[in-house]
Protein backbone atom coordinates (compact mmCIF):
# COMPACT_ATOMS: atom_id res chain seq x y z
CA UNK A 1 0.00 0.00 0.00
CA UNK A 2 1.89 3.26 -0.82
CA UNK A 3 2.53 5.35 1.87
CA UNK A 4 1.37 8.97 2.82
CA UNK A 5 4.87 11.07 3.77
CA UNK A 6 3.89 14.69 5.90
CA UNK A 7 6.46 17.07 6.07
CA UNK A 8 6.35 19.88 8.61
CA UNK A 9 8.86 21.87 11.06
CA UNK A 10 8.45 22.55 14.89
CA UNK A 11 10.63 23.30 17.65
CA UNK A 12 13.11 25.01 14.49
CA UNK A 13 13.51 21.51 13.01
CA UNK A 14 12.21 19.94 9.64
CA UNK A 15 10.73 16.58 10.33
CA UNK A 16 9.17 13.88 8.34
CA UNK A 17 6.48 11.24 9.51
CA UNK A 18 4.52 8.60 7.07
CA UNK A 19 1.67 6.22 6.99
CA UNK A 20 -0.22 4.11 4.98
CA UNK A 21 -2.84 5.35 3.10
CA UNK A 22 -5.93 3.82 5.46
CA UNK A 23 -6.21 3.90 9.03
CA UNK A 24 -5.32 6.02 12.56
CA UNK A 25 -2.01 6.55 13.54
CA UNK A 26 -0.47 8.22 16.78
CA UNK A 27 2.48 10.20 16.46
CA UNK A 28 4.97 12.95 18.48
CA UNK A 29 2.93 15.53 17.00
CA UNK A 30 -0.18 14.66 15.40
CA UNK A 31 -2.67 12.09 14.98
CA UNK A 32 -3.56 11.54 11.50
CA UNK A 33 -6.56 9.72 9.85
CA UNK A 34 -6.00 8.12 6.48
CA UNK A 35 -9.59 6.98 4.89
CA UNK A 36 -10.35 5.34 1.35
CA UNK A 37 -14.44 5.65 0.76
CA UNK A 38 -14.86 4.65 -3.23
CA UNK A 39 -12.40 6.60 -5.08
CA UNK A 40 -11.92 9.29 -2.56
CA UNK A 41 -9.07 9.46 -0.48
CA UNK A 42 -8.85 11.36 2.56
CA UNK A 43 -6.16 12.14 5.39
CA UNK A 44 -6.96 14.93 7.97
CA UNK A 45 -4.31 15.54 10.87
CA UNK A 46 -4.54 16.65 14.43
CA UNK A 47 -1.57 18.42 15.67
CA UNK A 48 -0.42 17.85 19.72
CA UNK A 49 2.66 20.46 19.08
CA UNK A 50 2.30 23.96 17.17
CA UNK A 51 3.26 22.65 13.77
CA UNK A 52 3.84 24.24 10.41
CA UNK A 53 3.11 22.62 7.65
CA UNK A 54 5.28 22.03 4.36
CA UNK A 55 3.62 19.28 1.92
CA UNK A 56 1.49 15.42 1.88
CA UNK A 57 2.96 13.76 -0.61
CA UNK A 58 2.33 10.12 -1.92
CA UNK A 59 4.19 8.37 -4.73
CA UNK A 60 3.19 6.49 -7.44
CA UNK A 61 -0.87 6.47 -6.92
CA UNK A 62 -1.11 6.22 -10.80
CA UNK A 63 1.30 4.87 -13.83
CA UNK A 64 1.16 6.60 -16.76
CA UNK A 65 2.05 4.85 -20.58
CA UNK A 66 4.83 6.09 -22.89
CA UNK A 67 2.66 5.61 -25.80
CA UNK A 68 -0.04 7.56 -24.97
CA UNK A 69 -0.92 11.08 -23.55
CA UNK A 70 -1.55 12.65 -20.23
CA UNK A 71 -3.17 16.04 -19.46
CA UNK A 72 -0.92 18.13 -17.77
CA UNK A 73 -2.93 21.32 -16.27
CA UNK A 74 -0.73 24.92 -16.05
CA UNK A 75 -0.54 26.44 -12.58
CA UNK A 76 -2.83 29.72 -13.71
CA UNK A 77 -5.05 30.77 -16.12
CA UNK A 78 -1.86 31.44 -18.86
CA UNK A 79 0.33 28.67 -18.20
CA UNK A 80 0.56 26.34 -21.05
CA UNK A 81 -1.88 23.08 -20.71
CA UNK A 82 -1.89 19.85 -22.95
CA UNK A 83 -2.14 16.41 -23.05
CA UNK A 84 1.57 15.30 -23.16
CA UNK A 85 3.84 12.42 -24.17
CA UNK A 86 6.08 11.24 -21.67
CA UNK A 87 8.74 11.84 -24.73
CA UNK A 88 7.98 15.83 -24.38
CA UNK A 89 9.37 18.23 -22.13
CA UNK A 90 8.48 21.11 -19.93
CA UNK A 91 10.49 24.54 -20.71
CA UNK A 92 11.95 25.32 -16.99
CA UNK A 93 12.41 28.96 -16.78
CA UNK A 94 15.18 29.06 -14.65
CA UNK A 95 17.60 27.93 -16.74
CA UNK A 96 17.53 31.28 -18.22
CA UNK A 97 20.24 33.56 -17.53
CA UNK A 98 20.10 35.18 -13.84
CA UNK A 99 20.60 38.86 -15.61
CA UNK A 100 17.89 38.15 -17.51
CA UNK A 101 15.80 36.61 -14.68
CA UNK A 102 16.36 39.71 -12.29
CA UNK A 103 15.65 42.73 -15.57
CA UNK A 104 12.33 40.73 -16.39
CA UNK A 105 11.45 38.85 -13.81
CA UNK A 106 9.96 35.72 -16.36
CA UNK A 107 10.03 33.16 -13.31
CA UNK A 108 7.24 34.91 -11.52
CA UNK A 109 4.52 34.82 -13.66
CA UNK A 110 3.68 31.05 -13.04
CA UNK A 111 5.41 28.39 -10.24
CA UNK A 112 8.61 28.70 -10.63
CA UNK A 113 10.00 30.29 -7.55
CA UNK A 114 7.95 27.12 -5.48
CA UNK A 115 8.01 24.42 -7.59
CA UNK A 116 11.33 22.62 -8.34
CA UNK A 117 11.69 21.95 -11.86
CA UNK A 118 13.12 18.60 -13.32
CA UNK A 119 13.62 17.61 -16.98
CA UNK A 120 12.68 14.33 -16.03
CA UNK A 121 9.36 15.15 -14.49
CA UNK A 122 5.76 16.32 -15.71
CA UNK A 123 3.71 18.22 -13.45
CA UNK A 124 0.19 19.89 -13.33
CA UNK A 125 -2.60 21.14 -11.26
CA UNK A 126 -5.11 19.68 -9.37
CA UNK A 127 -6.62 17.78 -12.24
CA UNK A 128 -4.91 15.04 -13.62
CA UNK A 129 -5.85 12.21 -16.09
CA UNK A 130 -4.30 9.95 -19.20
CA UNK A 131 -6.18 7.81 -21.46
CA UNK A 132 -5.55 5.17 -23.74
CA UNK A 133 -3.39 1.90 -22.69
CA UNK A 134 -3.49 2.63 -19.01
CA UNK A 135 -6.29 5.25 -18.00
CA UNK A 136 -6.46 7.51 -15.23
CA UNK A 137 -7.84 10.35 -13.81
CA UNK A 138 -7.86 12.43 -10.66
CA UNK A 139 -8.62 15.21 -9.19
CA UNK A 140 -8.34 17.26 -6.28
CA UNK A 141 -11.18 18.26 -3.68
CA UNK A 142 -8.81 20.17 -1.09
CA UNK A 143 -8.00 23.40 -3.25
CA UNK A 144 -9.68 25.53 -1.02
CA UNK A 145 -6.64 24.32 1.19
CA UNK A 146 -3.59 23.07 -0.84
CA UNK A 147 -2.46 22.30 -4.52
CA UNK A 148 -2.67 19.35 -5.77
CA UNK A 149 0.60 18.86 -7.63
CA UNK A 150 0.61 15.68 -10.12
CA UNK A 151 4.48 14.69 -10.94
CA UNK A 152 5.06 12.11 -13.64
CA UNK A 153 8.44 10.26 -14.02
CA UNK A 154 9.01 10.36 -17.38
CA UNK A 155 11.60 7.74 -16.85
CA UNK A 156 9.13 5.01 -15.15
CA UNK A 157 5.57 6.77 -16.49
CA UNK A 158 4.61 6.66 -12.66
CA UNK A 159 2.29 9.14 -11.19
CA UNK A 160 2.83 11.11 -7.74
CA UNK A 161 0.92 13.70 -6.05
CA UNK A 162 2.26 16.67 -3.58
CA UNK A 163 0.00 18.45 -1.87
CA UNK A 164 1.11 22.15 -1.33
CA UNK A 165 1.02 23.19 2.34
CA UNK A 166 3.53 25.61 2.77
CA UNK A 167 2.82 28.09 5.44
CA UNK A 168 -0.14 26.62 6.88
CA UNK A 169 0.76 26.74 10.52
CA UNK A 170 -1.77 24.57 13.25
CA UNK A 171 -1.58 25.02 17.19
CA UNK A 172 -1.99 22.43 19.35
CA UNK A 173 -5.50 20.64 18.70
CA UNK A 174 -6.17 22.11 15.78
CA UNK A 175 -6.99 19.79 12.81
CA UNK A 176 -6.66 20.21 9.40
CA UNK A 177 -7.44 17.92 6.21
CA UNK A 178 -3.78 17.55 4.31
CA UNK A 179 -4.93 15.42 1.55
CA UNK A 180 -8.39 14.85 -0.56
CA UNK A 181 -8.25 13.39 -4.09
CA UNK A 182 -10.46 11.23 -6.26
CA UNK A 183 -8.51 8.66 -8.29
CA UNK A 184 -10.44 6.73 -10.96
CA UNK A 185 -8.43 4.18 -12.84
CA UNK A 186 -10.59 4.96 -15.93
CA UNK A 187 -10.69 7.75 -17.87
CA UNK A 188 -14.30 7.88 -18.77
CA UNK A 189 -15.42 6.54 -15.12
CA UNK A 190 -13.33 9.08 -14.05
CA UNK A 191 -15.32 12.05 -16.17
CA UNK A 192 -18.24 10.99 -14.46
CA UNK A 193 -17.29 11.23 -10.77
CA UNK A 194 -16.20 14.59 -11.81
CA UNK A 195 -19.29 15.57 -13.11
CA UNK A 196 -20.98 14.08 -9.79
CA UNK A 197 -18.60 16.42 -7.82
CA UNK A 198 -18.51 19.26 -10.51
CA UNK A 199 -22.08 19.32 -12.13
CA UNK A 200 -22.06 21.25 -15.41
CA UNK A 201 -24.61 24.58 -15.15
CA UNK A 202 -25.56 26.76 -17.92
CA UNK A 203 -24.04 29.71 -18.42
CA UNK A 204 -24.90 32.45 -20.57
CA UNK A 205 -23.22 32.95 -23.80
CA UNK A 206 -21.85 36.13 -24.76
CA UNK A 207 -20.30 38.00 -27.56
CA UNK A 208 -18.17 41.08 -26.87
CA UNK A 209 -16.14 43.72 -27.86
CA UNK A 210 -12.50 44.31 -26.25
CA UNK A 211 -10.13 47.29 -27.13
CA UNK A 212 -7.03 45.58 -26.35
CA UNK A 213 -5.68 42.95 -29.28
CA UNK A 214 -5.94 46.12 -31.57
CA UNK A 215 -4.94 49.19 -29.69
CA UNK A 216 -3.11 47.53 -26.88
CA UNK A 217 -2.58 50.73 -24.15
CA UNK A 218 -3.10 53.65 -27.32
CA UNK A 219 -6.74 54.02 -26.39
CA UNK A 220 -8.53 57.21 -26.36
CA UNK A 221 -11.93 58.22 -26.29
CA UNK A 222 -12.25 58.73 -30.07
CA UNK A 223 -11.31 55.40 -30.54
CA UNK A 224 -13.45 53.75 -28.25
CA UNK A 225 -16.28 55.62 -29.70
CA UNK A 226 -15.74 54.64 -33.29
CA UNK A 227 -15.19 51.06 -32.31
CA UNK A 228 -18.69 51.06 -30.36
CA UNK A 229 -20.52 52.27 -33.41
CA UNK A 230 -18.90 50.22 -35.79
CA UNK A 231 -20.63 46.91 -33.72
CA UNK A 232 -24.02 45.38 -34.51
CA UNK A 233 -26.96 44.21 -32.77
CA UNK A 234 -25.44 40.35 -32.19
CA UNK A 235 -23.03 41.76 -29.52
CA UNK A 236 -24.04 41.97 -25.75
CA UNK A 237 -20.83 43.36 -24.34
CA UNK A 238 -18.16 46.48 -24.87
CA UNK A 239 -15.19 46.11 -22.60
CA UNK A 240 -12.81 49.04 -22.17
CA UNK A 241 -9.32 47.63 -21.48
CA UNK A 242 -5.59 48.69 -20.01
CA UNK A 243 -4.85 52.22 -21.15
CA UNK A 244 -7.59 54.43 -19.95
CA UNK A 245 -5.84 54.78 -16.00
CA UNK A 246 -2.64 57.00 -15.56
CA UNK A 247 -0.78 53.72 -14.28
CA UNK A 248 -1.60 50.42 -13.29
CA UNK A 249 -2.92 50.38 -9.76
CA UNK A 250 -3.89 54.53 -9.81
CA UNK A 251 -7.49 52.57 -10.93
CA UNK A 252 -9.30 55.64 -10.01
CA UNK A 253 -7.30 58.41 -11.94
CA UNK A 254 -8.52 58.12 -15.36
CA UNK A 255 -6.48 59.43 -18.22
CA UNK A 256 -7.52 62.48 -18.68
CA UNK A 257 -5.30 63.62 -21.94
CA UNK A 258 -7.34 60.58 -23.10
CA UNK A 259 -10.39 60.81 -21.90
CA UNK A 260 -11.25 64.21 -21.06
CA UNK A 261 -14.92 63.78 -20.33
CA UNK A 262 -14.02 60.60 -17.86
CA UNK A 263 -15.50 57.33 -18.71
CA UNK A 264 -19.23 58.28 -17.33
CA UNK A 265 -20.77 59.35 -20.81
CA UNK A 266 -19.30 56.33 -22.59
CA UNK A 267 -21.05 54.13 -19.87
CA UNK A 268 -24.16 55.52 -21.06
CA UNK A 269 -23.44 55.43 -24.69
CA UNK A 270 -23.01 51.74 -24.45
CA UNK A 271 -26.39 51.16 -22.91
CA UNK A 272 -28.16 52.82 -25.15
CA UNK A 273 -26.83 50.68 -27.76
CA UNK A 274 -27.81 48.08 -25.61
CA UNK A 275 -24.57 46.35 -24.69
CA UNK A 276 -23.28 45.61 -21.23
CA UNK A 277 -20.24 47.64 -20.42
CA UNK A 278 -17.10 46.35 -18.91
CA UNK A 279 -13.78 47.66 -17.56
CA UNK A 280 -10.34 46.09 -17.28
CA UNK A 281 -8.42 46.31 -13.66
CA UNK A 282 -5.88 44.25 -12.31
CA UNK A 283 -6.92 44.52 -8.64
CA UNK A 284 -4.16 42.94 -6.89
CA UNK A 285 -0.76 44.73 -7.65
CA UNK A 286 0.31 48.30 -8.68
CA UNK A 287 3.07 49.20 -11.07
CA UNK A 288 6.27 50.75 -10.10
CA UNK A 289 5.66 54.20 -11.24
CA UNK A 290 1.76 54.63 -10.17
CA UNK A 291 0.93 57.13 -7.04
CA UNK A 292 -0.21 54.67 -5.16
CA UNK A 293 2.86 52.51 -4.85
CA UNK A 294 4.98 55.65 -4.30
CA UNK A 295 2.48 57.03 -1.21
CA UNK A 296 1.57 53.54 0.47
CA UNK A 297 4.77 51.73 -0.03
CA UNK A 298 3.48 49.99 3.43
CA UNK A 299 0.53 48.62 1.28
CA UNK A 300 2.79 46.61 -0.41
CA UNK A 301 5.13 45.16 2.34
CA UNK A 302 6.25 41.82 3.21
CA UNK A 303 8.58 41.11 6.12
CA UNK A 304 9.63 44.87 5.02
CA UNK A 305 10.19 43.66 1.42
CA UNK A 306 7.68 44.05 -1.63
CA UNK A 307 7.36 41.48 -4.36
CA UNK A 308 7.68 41.91 -8.08
CA UNK A 309 5.32 39.92 -9.41
CA UNK A 310 6.63 40.71 -13.31
CA UNK A 311 7.86 42.85 -16.04
CA UNK A 312 4.88 44.35 -17.54
CA UNK A 313 4.90 48.24 -17.89
CA UNK A 314 7.19 50.12 -15.26
CA UNK A 315 7.35 46.68 -13.15
CA UNK A 316 4.97 45.67 -10.99
CA UNK A 317 4.19 44.63 -7.03
CA UNK A 318 1.72 42.42 -5.14
CA UNK A 319 -0.79 44.28 -2.49
CA UNK A 320 -0.81 43.11 1.10
CA UNK A 321 -3.73 42.20 1.48
CA UNK A 322 -3.58 41.34 5.62
CA UNK A 323 -3.00 45.63 5.62
CA UNK A 324 -6.66 46.42 6.22
CA UNK A 325 -6.26 50.15 4.35
CA UNK A 326 -4.63 47.87 1.45
CA UNK A 327 -8.02 45.56 1.56
CA UNK A 328 -9.78 48.86 1.22
CA UNK A 329 -8.60 50.69 -1.70
CA UNK A 330 -9.25 47.65 -3.60
CA UNK A 331 -12.62 47.88 -2.97
CA UNK A 332 -13.14 51.43 -3.09
CA UNK A 333 -11.74 51.43 -6.67
CA UNK A 334 -14.04 48.19 -7.60
CA UNK A 335 -17.30 50.55 -6.12
CA UNK A 336 -15.84 53.53 -8.35
CA UNK A 337 -16.54 51.03 -11.36
CA UNK A 338 -19.56 50.10 -10.02
CA UNK A 339 -20.76 53.30 -9.63
CA UNK A 340 -19.97 54.66 -12.80
CA UNK A 341 -22.73 52.01 -14.39
CA UNK A 342 -20.26 49.34 -15.43
CA UNK A 343 -21.96 45.52 -15.53
CA UNK A 344 -18.71 43.16 -16.39
CA UNK A 345 -15.29 43.47 -14.80
CA UNK A 346 -12.15 41.69 -16.18
CA UNK A 347 -9.79 41.11 -13.13
CA UNK A 348 -6.50 40.67 -14.75
CA UNK A 349 -3.54 39.52 -12.95
CA UNK A 350 -4.79 37.56 -9.95
CA UNK A 351 -1.77 35.09 -9.67
CA UNK A 352 -0.38 37.82 -7.58
CA UNK A 353 -1.70 37.18 -4.68
CA UNK A 354 -0.59 34.16 -4.24
CA UNK A 355 3.15 35.00 -4.80
CA UNK A 356 4.26 36.44 -1.61
CA UNK A 357 4.22 34.25 1.54
CA UNK A 358 1.38 34.82 3.64
CA UNK A 359 2.05 33.68 7.91
CA UNK A 360 -0.17 31.23 8.49
CA UNK A 361 -1.80 30.54 4.70
CA UNK A 362 -0.87 28.28 2.20
CA UNK A 363 -0.97 29.43 -1.64
CA UNK A 364 -4.12 28.20 -1.96
CA UNK A 365 -5.69 30.01 0.86
CA UNK A 366 -4.61 32.75 0.20
CA UNK A 367 -6.32 32.88 -3.55
CA UNK A 368 -9.58 31.94 -2.14
CA UNK A 369 -9.76 33.97 -0.06
CA UNK A 370 -8.69 36.90 -1.87
CA UNK A 371 -11.37 35.79 -4.99
CA UNK A 372 -13.92 35.54 -2.55
CA UNK A 373 -13.35 38.97 -1.75
CA UNK A 374 -14.15 39.89 -4.94
CA UNK A 375 -16.73 38.56 -5.61
CA UNK A 376 -18.25 39.79 -2.32
CA UNK A 377 -17.74 42.96 -3.14
CA UNK A 378 -18.82 43.17 -6.95
CA UNK A 379 -21.91 41.25 -5.93
CA UNK A 380 -24.15 40.25 -8.66
CA UNK A 381 -21.99 42.28 -11.42
CA UNK A 382 -20.38 39.97 -14.29
CA UNK A 383 -16.33 38.82 -13.47
CA UNK A 384 -14.38 37.61 -15.72
CA UNK A 385 -10.87 36.27 -14.22
CA UNK A 386 -7.37 36.40 -15.68
CA UNK A 387 -4.41 34.81 -14.89
CA UNK A 388 -5.89 33.28 -11.77
CA UNK A 389 -5.66 29.78 -10.31
CA UNK A 390 -8.71 27.98 -12.04
CA UNK A 391 -9.69 25.69 -9.08
CA UNK A 392 -9.74 28.82 -6.50
CA UNK A 393 -12.05 30.31 -9.39
CA UNK A 394 -15.07 28.23 -8.57
CA UNK A 395 -18.40 29.55 -7.47
CA UNK A 396 -16.38 33.34 -7.79
CA UNK A 397 -16.14 34.03 -11.24
CA UNK A 398 -18.54 33.87 -14.58
CA UNK A 399 -16.00 33.35 -16.73
CA UNK A 400 -12.31 32.70 -16.42
CA UNK A 401 -9.77 32.99 -19.20
CA UNK A 402 -8.10 29.31 -19.80
CA UNK A 403 -4.74 30.09 -21.83
CA UNK A 404 -2.19 32.66 -22.42
CA UNK A 405 -2.85 35.81 -24.59
CA UNK A 406 -3.44 35.94 -28.48
CA UNK A 407 -0.48 36.62 -29.84
CA UNK A 408 -0.83 38.67 -33.70
CA UNK A 409 2.23 36.23 -34.69
CA UNK A 410 1.23 33.02 -34.57
CA UNK A 411 3.44 31.74 -32.04
CA UNK A 412 5.14 35.39 -31.27
CA UNK A 413 8.26 36.93 -31.78
CA UNK A 414 10.66 33.83 -31.59
CA UNK A 415 13.01 34.45 -28.88
CA UNK A 416 9.86 34.56 -26.82
CA UNK A 417 9.51 30.75 -27.35
CA UNK A 418 12.24 30.30 -24.94
CA UNK A 419 10.52 31.91 -22.31
CA UNK A 420 7.90 31.34 -19.05
CA UNK A 421 5.08 29.14 -19.87
CA UNK A 422 2.62 31.96 -19.44
CA UNK A 423 4.18 33.80 -22.38
CA UNK A 424 1.73 35.11 -24.96
CA UNK A 425 1.13 32.48 -27.77
CA UNK A 426 -1.81 32.42 -30.06
CA UNK A 427 -0.22 28.87 -30.65
CA UNK A 428 -0.39 28.18 -26.76
CA UNK A 429 -4.10 29.64 -26.23
CA UNK A 430 -5.50 27.37 -29.06
CA UNK A 431 -4.45 23.83 -27.10
CA UNK A 432 -5.03 25.21 -23.77
CA UNK A 433 -8.73 26.31 -25.52
CA UNK A 434 -9.33 22.73 -26.55
CA UNK A 435 -7.55 20.78 -23.52
CA UNK A 436 -9.60 22.75 -20.23
CA UNK A 437 -12.71 22.33 -22.19
CA UNK A 438 -12.95 20.00 -19.22
CA UNK A 439 -14.07 23.19 -16.96
CA UNK A 440 -16.27 24.57 -19.02
CA UNK A 441 -19.90 24.67 -17.22
CA UNK A 442 -18.22 23.12 -14.64
CA UNK A 443 -16.47 25.82 -12.99
CA UNK A 444 -17.04 29.10 -15.23
CA UNK A 445 -17.66 29.87 -18.77
CA UNK A 446 -14.69 29.57 -20.52
CA UNK A 447 -12.86 32.71 -22.17
CA UNK A 448 -10.38 31.15 -24.56
CA UNK A 449 -9.42 35.09 -25.66
CA UNK A 450 -10.17 37.21 -29.30
CA UNK A 451 -10.76 36.16 -32.42
CA UNK A 452 -8.93 38.35 -35.07
CA UNK A 453 -10.42 38.16 -38.11
CA UNK A 454 -8.87 41.48 -39.55
CA UNK A 455 -6.25 42.04 -41.86
CA UNK A 456 -4.21 45.15 -40.79
CA UNK A 457 -1.62 45.19 -37.49
CA UNK A 458 -1.58 41.66 -37.20
CA UNK A 459 0.00 38.60 -38.82
CA UNK A 460 -1.55 35.22 -38.53
CA UNK A 461 -2.41 33.63 -42.11
CA UNK A 462 -6.44 34.06 -42.92
CA UNK A 463 -5.94 30.29 -41.98
CA UNK A 464 -4.78 30.46 -38.49
CA UNK A 465 -7.52 33.45 -38.02
CA UNK A 466 -10.05 30.74 -39.20
CA UNK A 467 -9.29 28.18 -37.10
CA UNK A 468 -8.89 30.64 -33.67
CA UNK A 469 -12.19 31.94 -34.26
CA UNK A 470 -13.86 28.21 -35.44
CA UNK A 471 -11.85 26.92 -32.00
CA UNK A 472 -13.28 29.75 -30.15
CA UNK A 473 -16.69 29.29 -31.35
CA UNK A 474 -16.74 25.65 -30.67
CA UNK A 475 -14.90 25.49 -27.11
CA UNK A 476 -15.70 29.30 -25.73
CA UNK A 477 -18.47 30.30 -23.60
CA UNK A 478 -17.49 33.80 -23.83
CA UNK A 479 -16.64 34.89 -27.41
CA UNK A 480 -14.27 38.69 -27.86
CA UNK A 481 -12.98 40.11 -30.40
CA UNK A 482 -10.97 43.32 -30.85
CA UNK A 483 -11.76 44.10 -34.45
CA UNK A 484 -13.55 47.07 -35.65
CA UNK A 485 -15.93 44.70 -37.51
CA UNK A 486 -17.24 47.85 -39.80
CA UNK A 487 -14.18 47.40 -41.93
CA UNK A 488 -14.94 43.74 -42.28
CA UNK A 489 -15.18 42.61 -46.24
CA UNK A 490 -18.27 40.36 -47.25
CA UNK A 491 -15.50 36.86 -46.68
CA UNK A 492 -15.36 38.33 -43.19
CA UNK A 493 -18.39 38.75 -42.54
CA UNK A 494 -19.60 35.10 -43.12
CA UNK A 495 -16.68 33.86 -41.58
CA UNK A 496 -18.38 35.49 -38.53
CA UNK A 497 -21.24 34.90 -39.26
CA UNK A 498 -20.64 30.64 -39.40
CA UNK A 499 -18.41 30.96 -36.89
CA UNK A 500 -21.61 32.45 -34.46
CA UNK A 501 -23.59 29.35 -35.67
CA UNK A 502 -21.68 27.16 -34.55
CA UNK A 503 -20.92 29.20 -30.95
CA UNK A 504 -24.56 28.82 -30.58
CA UNK A 505 -25.74 25.61 -31.95
CA UNK A 506 -23.07 23.33 -31.75
CA UNK A 507 -21.80 21.23 -28.98
CA UNK A 508 -18.45 18.97 -29.13
CA UNK A 509 -18.93 15.80 -28.46
CA UNK A 510 -14.98 14.33 -28.12
CA UNK A 511 -11.34 15.22 -28.76
CA UNK A 512 -8.49 12.94 -29.42
CA UNK A 513 -4.76 13.99 -29.78
CA UNK A 514 -2.60 12.38 -32.85
CA UNK A 515 0.98 13.70 -32.99
CA UNK A 516 0.61 17.18 -34.15
CA UNK A 517 -2.74 16.83 -34.04
CA UNK A 518 -6.13 16.93 -32.51
CA UNK A 519 -9.50 15.14 -34.41
CA UNK A 520 -12.28 17.13 -32.64
CA UNK A 521 -16.13 15.96 -32.81
CA UNK A 522 -18.95 17.81 -32.52
CA UNK A 523 -23.19 18.04 -33.57
CA UNK A 524 -24.68 20.50 -35.19
CA UNK A 525 -28.94 20.92 -35.59
CA UNK A 526 -28.51 16.64 -35.17
CA UNK A 527 -25.36 16.84 -37.68
CA UNK A 528 -22.14 14.65 -36.21
CA UNK A 529 -19.16 16.49 -38.35
CA UNK A 530 -15.07 16.55 -37.49
CA UNK A 531 -12.42 18.86 -37.83
CA UNK A 532 -8.75 17.95 -37.47
CA UNK A 533 -6.29 20.50 -36.18
CA UNK A 534 -3.18 21.33 -36.58
CA UNK A 535 -1.58 22.48 -33.17
CA UNK A 536 2.13 23.00 -35.40
CA UNK A 537 1.02 25.19 -38.11
CA UNK A 538 -2.07 26.48 -36.43
CA UNK A 539 -4.71 25.45 -39.32
CA UNK A 540 -7.89 23.24 -40.07
CA UNK A 541 -7.29 20.48 -42.11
Amino acid sequence: MNQYKLRYQTGGKTLEIAFDAQGKFEFEHFAVTAEIVGARRTVSVTAKADVTLIKCTQRAVATASFNDVCLINGYQSWTKTKEYFLSEEERDVKHLPKPLLRAYAFDRYGDATFFDYDKNLLHGYDLFYSKGSKQNFLFNLNYKTAYLVFIVDKTSAQVSISNELMGLKLSAGQSAVVSDFVAVPDYKAGLKAFDEYFPKKKREKMLGYTSWYNYYQNVNEQIILSDLNAIDDRFDLFQIDDGYETFVGDWMDVDKVKFPNGLKGIVDKIHQRGFKAGIWLAPFVAEQKSKVFAEHPEWFSFNGESVKCGSNWSGFYAINLNVPEAVEYVQKCLGYYMDLGFDFFKLDFLYAVSLPAYDGQTRSMVAEKAYDMLRKTLKDKIILGCGATLFNAINKFDYMRIGPDVSLIFDDVWFMRFMHNERISTKVTLQNTVYRYIFNERFFGNDPDVFLLRDDNIKLSKQQKRALVTLNALFGNLMMTSDNIARYDEQKKAALSEALDLYENAAVTGYEREHDLIRIDYEIRGEKKRITYNTKKGVLL
